[in-house]
C-alpha cells in the first residue's frame, strides 16, 4: 500500500483477493453512502460491488446491471444494496430522467455506482450534509492483479 495524505492504493492478486477486500470495506461504510467505482471495462468494478455485498450479508448472485441500469438487493435486518451500472446513460439529464436520484444516500442503504464518470459533477450537487460520497479507482495491471485507490481513512483493514 502506498499511503498519501488524501488515497491510498490497495493492490490485490486475484479476483477473489478483490472481493475479500471489498467485502471487508463494507463494515466500515456508512449508511447512505454512495460509493463510485471508476475503472476501464474488465477492470473488476462488478467484483468489487460483489464483495461490498456479500459484506453486508447479500448471498445471492451479485452481477453487473449493464442493460437493467439498476439491481436491488435487500440486505439482511432491512435496507438496501443499489447497484448502477451507468454505462448506457449518456449524462446527467438522462441519470435524472431515470430516476437516479432516488437510489443516492438514502437511509440504510448503501450504493454502489459503475461509470460514475457519466454523471458529471451531478453526485456533488445531489450531496446532502453529512452524506458520504467514496470514490474507488479499480485498475487491472494484468489478468489478476488490481489497483484499489480509495480514500486513506478506509484502507486499514
Amino acid at each position: 500500500m502506498s499511503p498519501s495524505s488524501s488515497h491510498s492504493d490497495i493492490t490485490t492478486a486475484s479476483a477473489a483477493e478483490t472481493e475479500a477486500f471489498a467485502r471487508g470495506l463494507a463494515a466500515r461504510l456508512p449508511d447512505g453512502c454512495v460509493v463510485t467505482l471508476n475503472g476501464d471495462l474488465g477492470a473488476g468494478k462488478t467484483v468489487f460491488a460483489r464483495g461490498l455485498a456479500r459484506g453486508l450479508g447479500i448471498t445471492e448472485p451479485v452481477t453487473s446491471p449493464t442493460f437493467t441500469i439498476v439491481q436491488e438487493y435487500p440486505r439482511p435486518g432491512g435496507g438496501w444494496f443499489y447497484h448502477l451500472d451507468l454505462y448506457r446513460i449518456r449524462g446527467a439529464d438522462d441519470a435524472l430522467a431515470f430516476g437516479l436520484e432516488e437510489f443516492l444516500f438514502q437511509p440504510h442503504t448503501l450504493t454502489v455506482i459503475e461509470w460514475p464518470e457519466r454523471l458529471g459533477d451531478l453526485l456533488e450537487t445531489e450531496l446532502p450534509a453529512g452524506a458520504r460520497h467514496v470514490p474507488v479507482q479499480i485498475t487491472a495491471l494484468d489478468d489478476t492483479r488490481r489497483t484499489i485507490r480509495l480514500p486513506a481513512d478506509l484502507a486499514g483493514m
